[in-house]
């Protein structure tokens, strides 16, 4: 059975770059690897639905239910149970670009208080336990201050889902900002998370000394038995 890894971070982090350079870096250092992305919006129906969601098909970010939208991403993550399980079984690694967590981070920061608390002890219950799907061995958080990553936002390519250059979570700024807090406090109490900063001295730093500090977060897993 492989290692599980998760990339998180909020929108425009950098997690898509940054799966595909370490999916990069195990290759080279000899371990078979499997790089999945979720939402898989292009090959799953609750991944096209979740797209619709995206792109305001059914209400702004606070007029859907956040329980509804979590069963939604959930179940694009059991729809792909299957790949998952099949990745998990022929790779030493699989890497995850958002997993559990992001469904964590982005619904239960529409809530507040006990009312966050119990959606994310609900999320975890729905997606490890009633569907099984497995714990991560390490989840990597890219944190990166909201106002960077909206500026990143806008420098990226079309995407399969929306023709916008931002959709509905990367447009709201104070939203996207709750998110990052929610990362933050799954990092500090999370044995199982290591946290990168990917700015500092007040610059966002480079592709290349970010990769650097993912390694030195999962290599350790790596060397465990």
């Amino acid at each position: 059975m492989g290692r599980l890894l998760a990339i998180e971070g909020i929108d425009g982090s950098g997690k898509g770059t940054q799966a595909q350079r370490l999916t990069q870096r195990l290759r080279q250092a000899s371990y078979s690897v499997s790089l999945l992305s979720f939402p898989r919006y292009d090959q799953t129906l609750f991944g096209q639905v979740i797209g619709d969601f995206l792109n305001g098909r059914f209400g702004a970010l606070d007029e859907v239910d956040p329980y509804v939208a979590a069963l939604l991403y959930a179940g694009d993550r059991f729809e792909s149970r299957s790949v998952l399980d099949q990745a998990l079984a022929q790779h030493d690694v699989v890497v995850c670009d958002r997993y559990v967590a992001s469904n964590i981070a982005h619904q239960a920061a529409k809530l507040e208080g006990s009312a966050r608390r119990e959606l994310v002890e609900w999320i975890e219950r729905v997606e490890h336990e009633t569907l099984q799907l497995p714990v991560p061995d390490l989840v990597v958080l890219l944190d990166v201050p909201t106002d960077v990553a909206q500026e990143l936002i806008a420098t990226k390519s079309r995407r399969s889902y929306t023709d916008r250059s931002a959709d509905l979570q990367e447009a709201d700024g104070g939203y996207l900002e709750r998110v990052r807090h929610l990362y933050l406090e799954l990092a500090a109490t999370r044995s199982n998370w290591r946290k990168i900063d990917c700015v500092q001295g007040g610059r966002m730093l480079d592709v290349e000394s970010v990769s650097g500090l993912v390694w030195n977060a999962v290599e350790p897993l790596l060397q465990q038995p």
